[in-house]
């Protein structure tokens, strides 16, 4: 018989294990927004796979570079031209019924190109229209998506389920290329494509599942063109909202590109193999998933909201500067891990701030300009490429944080009012 004496500390560590857990995950208590989080998983999961299937099958196709990058670029172009629009439609129309059509179109659309796959008749300009489809389809449902989360949780729960959001992104980040990879060889591209469209109908059985508050009114008592008209204003006339999307938007321009960068500094500055790449690449991933993990763990203990957003781009800014100049390799790797962490601190802390700031009938429309970063990125990446050309990658990474670091301090300087902003 055990001493009870030695079984109280034991038990209050499991007792504190699972404070720690259920406040970590606090807002998955919520059934809708659980649906969400879940479907947001699979969703993440299958546009990762989705990456390595189409650049594995294009460059198997053609072997040209070229034609990898334009594919990418494609990838991208619905959100700088579509995303505004979606937004509109966010804030006009049943927000269910605009995730249901959008994933049938990518359940459908996937498994269609896995039969063309499977059958052995698939072209290049096969691939380059369904990327397009699927990319139309995603840039629909990322501001549907962004402007649900506060009408399915509790304010209090709000920056947890933000942070989730962004864990469950970065987790399916680190693993899906690699599970992408392990499927190739074990079922082929076509058979990736199947699994992608397993993954969608996972996805549309949770919106099913979920009860979804209706849109807004507002929006419908005018034309689609005065609403985004009237979105645009808003963000341009509120200086706290046009503060917070300037520092959400410009750092992911000129921050995140880095990683175009990678096999240069593998190669010639770190001088590592392929394996070493692949740790290179994973590595802000782990670092974004668990700061996701912690900032969803502390919740609404972050009271200065505004501090932490402009204190991370601050150490982002540090952190790349270490990774750029550093030649030795577990530096490296430790340095990105920050900078993966640091960049969800900022984006996931920004984010929160704008859910709580933006009105419902507003939301959507706000949230779709912050997803134009996915749509401006590839400029970045191309302004990035062509610098590592002149000055070098490591001169290139460095000015890129030091351009983080300024306008985190251009920020503070000309919107005070972001320092104080917090989630009460």
């Amino acid at each position: 018989m055990e001493d009870p004496a030695t079984l109280e500390p034991a038990a209050e560590a499991v007792t504190a294990t699972q404070g720690i857990l259920g406040k970590t995950f606090s807002s998955l208590r919520h059934a809708n927004y659980r649906y969400l989080w879940f479907g947001t998983v699979f969703m993440s999961a299958g546009q990762w796979i989705q990456q390595v299937t189409l650049g594995w099958l294009l460059y198997d196709l053609t072997g040209s570079s070229i034609l990898l990058g334009a594919l990418n670029g494609l990838r991208a172009l619905p959100f700088l031209i579509a995303s505004p629009i979606a937004g509109v439609v966010a804030d006009r129309t049943d927000r269910k019924k605009i995730l249901t059509a959008a994933q049938y179109v990518l359940m459908t659309a996937t498994v269609g190109m896995g039969v063309l796959v499977a059958m052995g008749v698939a072209a290049v300009w096969h691939l380059f229209v369904f990327t397009l489809i699927t990319a139309i389809a995603w840039a629909f449902t990322d501001p549907v998506r962004q402007s649900m989360v506060p009408t399915l949780v509790p304010k209090e729960d709000l920056i947890n389920a933000v942070a989730l959001n962004s864990a469950a992104f970065n987790m399916t980040k680190v693993i899906g290329p690699s599970i992408g990879g392990l499927l190739i060889v074990a079922f082929g591209a076509a058979g990736n494509f199947f699994v992608q469209g397993a993954a969608y109908i996972a996805v549309l059985i949770s919106i099913y599942w979920m009860v979804i508050p209706p849109a807004p009114t507002e929006a419908m008592r005018s034309s689609a063109l005065a609403n985004l008209k009237e979105g645009l204003l808003y963000v341009w006339s509120n200086p706290t909202v046009f503060a917070l999307l300037t520092a959400a938007l410009v750092p992911r321009i000129l921050a995140m590109p880095y990683q175009t960068l990678m096999p240069v500094f593998q190669k010639d500055v770190l001088k590592v193999g392929p394996e070493g790449l692949g740790i290179m690449l994973a590595a802000p991933g782990l670092g974004a998933m668990l700061a996701g993990l912690l900032l969803a763990g502390l919740g609404n203990r972050v009271r200065r909201q505004g501090v932490l957003m402009l204190a991370s781009l601050v150490a982002l800014g540090i952190a790349m500067n270490i990774f750029s100049w550093t030649t030795s390799f577990p530096l490296a790797i430790l340095s990105l891990v920050h900078i993966g962490a640091f960049q969800i601190f900022y984006m996931a802390t920004t984010n929160t701030m704008l859910q709580v700031i933006v009105p419902d009938h507003l939301r959507g429309r706000v949230m779709s300009i912050d997803a134009l970063d996915r749509g401006l990125m590839p400029i970045g990446a191309l302004t990035a490429g062509v610098s590592a050309h002149w000055i070098g990658a490591p001169a290139t990474v460095s000015y890129m944080g030091i351009a983080v670091i300024l306008m985190a301090g251009l920020v503070a300087w000309r919107a005070p009012v972001v320092r104080d902003l917090g989630v009460s």
